[in-house]
């Protein structure tokens, strides 16, 4: 339980230090979806398809790269927190990178 715990404090301390970067890439979200939005005929089904995709990929790929950007590796994931942190952070990854390119799709799949 203290792993967890320790886990929630670490990621909201680092969620305070990336706060602008958060808000900026809130505020991207936002101004995406709007554009999408007012734009006539923005399919917005037909894109969830490829947002789903675009998450997916940078999911595996943060998944991949994280313990060399923290100068770790695999073989020093010994727990099972280690490995469910690394999945949640690569899936937060990806969820965001879905998100942001669900609105992109929609633009790109409009009717003509």
């Amino acid at each position: 339980m203290y792993e967890i715990w320790l886990t929630l404090n670490i990621l909201f301390e680092l969620g305070m230090q990336y706060l602008p970067a958060v808000v900026g890439t809130v505020v991207l979200w936002l101004a995406l979806m709007l554009f999408a939005a007012t734009r006539p005929g923005a399919s917005w089904t037909k894109a969830l398809a490829p947002a789903f995709i675009t998450g997916l990929i940078a999911t595996a790929i943060t998944f991949f790269i994280t313990p060399a950007m923290t100068k770790s590796s695999f073989a020093n994931m010994g727990y099972w927190v280690d490995w469910m942190n690394l999945f949640f952070y690569a899936a937060a990854f990806g969820a965001v990178a879905a998100a942001l390119a669900w609105p992109i799709a929609a633009y790109l799949h409009r009717k003509a």
